[in-house]
């Protein structure tokens, strides 16, 4: 197993200043991952310096990274503000790209008030195509995950509905645009998470693994404490050969004992997933 994390629950700390990448880094090469996950807001400058200390606290602590979680927004009702966002992903990519990361988390964009899905649908196709092309160019993978809400979100996503999430994934069949699948996200609106998942196994390239205390109640606890079916999921993903990243979203904000904890179970559940 290959195993990553995005830490959720120190987002506020590092985009306060409270905390820094380098001590992510840190925490994750001590925490015994293969990977560490970035937001690309921990990273308000990219300029080369940003890069070169980035890379060599990456170094220092024997740890690649994986991906970088991106909040593209292509449902903006403004077509200049939906051509930014173009701009702002092919620029998140080359960073990505700097950075030695493999994938971008991308996201459909935010239910904006007003947006019709069929228009929202084809906004997001035309946007993820056209940042496509510039990933192939940089040897980046693009994730799409089935997504709630952004933390600099004023909305929830567009394509939160599997069915909106599955429309826009089959008209991008022709393309290599993988799957982030979240393990939890659909019970926010109570809908099924293996059914989901048997539609897009094997656009599957990350696993984001998260829970929720409860259906319809967007709560993070720690990773099997809640109500996803992560065993099941695992056992699905084994029968399908599955070989690439498991990325824990450790949003419980319950300290290091949270990460701790939650890779664990993670490492436990995989290999039970294996026996069974």
């Amino acid at each position: 197993m290959k195993l990553s994390c995005l830490p959720v629950s120190l987002y506020d700390n590092i985009f306060t200043g409270k905390s820094t990448v380098a001590d992510w880094i840190r925490l994750g090469s001590e925490l015994g991952l293969d990977a560490v996950d970035f937001s690309i807001k921990f990273f308000p400058n990219r300029d080369t310096e940003t890069i070169k200390q980035t890379r060599d606290a990456l170094e220092k602590h024997s740890i690649i990274p994986c991906m970088l979680a991106c909040y593209s927004d292509f449902t903006h009702p403004d077509a200049g503000q939906r051509a930014q966002e173009l701009t702002d992903l092919k620029a998140d990519i080359a960073f990505a790209k700097a950075l030695g990361a493999e994938f971008i988390r991308v996201t459909a964009g935010q239910n904006h008030p007003g947006t019709e899905r069929a228009v929202g649908v084809q906004w997001v196709t035309d946007g993820f195509r056209r940042a496509l092309d510039a990933a192939e160019k940089q040897g980046i993978t693009l994730a799409y995950e089935n997504h709630t809400k952004g933390a600099p979100w004023d909305y929830w996503d567009f394509s939160q509905p599997t069915e909106i999430f599955l429309e826009i994934l089959d008209a991008l069949s022709d393309t290599p645009l993988g799957v982030c699948f979240d393990t939890a996200n659909p019970l926010v609106l109570g809908e099924d998470v293996l059914t989901l998942l048997e539609q897009v196994v094997h656009r599957i390239v990350v696993i984001h693994i998260f829970d929720l205390r409860e259906v319809r109640v967007f709560e993070p606890v720690r990773v099997g404490t809640g109500a996803a079916p992560i065993p099941q999921i695992f056992s699905r993903m084994r029968r399908a050969n599955y070989d690439g990243w498991l990325s824990i979203e450790e949003a419980s904000r319950s300290g290091q004992e949270g990460f701790t904890e939650s890779i664990a179970f993670v490492r436990e559940a995989w290999q039970q997933a294996l026996a069974t």
